[in-house]
């Protein structure tokens, strides 16, 4: 008895937190319902400029960095293949369908170290700044060939941002 007192504390405890971070997710998610679909990706797509695999890390608000968008198959860290193309950027992220981020709507590209939950040695991500219903959101990659990528994305982003 001494042992089953202290136990059955600890596991509500625990049982409370995971209830508190499933309860904070869907709030997070009922408050960014509002944001669109990601764009499908078009038909016809010209000559990849860049492909690589690596992982999607996070998309997050660009005035708010720690804010994770969690809706739209944006929520979670995955392996990914990413293609820039003329037209855009084409991302597979595994698990989810493919989406498209039209090159009309990037606003930035460059180098980052760190987002929400993912420090990375000195310029180790490769952030796109983009528009998502209005909202400029950066969505960060850890890719193989980041210099390539951001190659690749320079020739298609009208303009580029430092990484905050």
């Amino acid at each position: 008895m001494d042992k089953v007192i202290p136990a059955l504390v600890i596991a509500a405890i625990v049982l409370l937190v995971f209830v508190g971070l499933a309860v904070g997710w869907r709030a997070r998610q009922r408050r960014q319902a509002a944001l669109p679909a990601l764009e499908t990706p078009p038909g016809v797509l010209g000559t990849a400029l860049a492909v690589d695999d690596g992982f999607y890390v996070a998309t997050t608000r660009a005035d708010a960095p720690t804010d994770r968008i969690a809706v739209r198959g944006l929520g979670f860290r995955a392996r990914a293949g990413i293609a820039v193309h003329p037209e855009g950027v084409l991302l597979s992220i595994a698990g989810q369908p493919d989406a498209f981020i039209p090159a009309s709507g990037i606003v930035g590209v460059g180098r980052a170290s760190w987002t929400i939950d993912r420090v990375v040695g000195t310029d180790g991500l490769v952030f796109i700044r983009w528009n998502l219903g209005g909202a400029e959101v950066d969505t960060n990659l850890r890719v193989a060939e980041p210099e390539a990528l951001v190659a690749a994305l320079q020739t298609i982003a009208p303009a580029s941002k430092e990484a905050a």
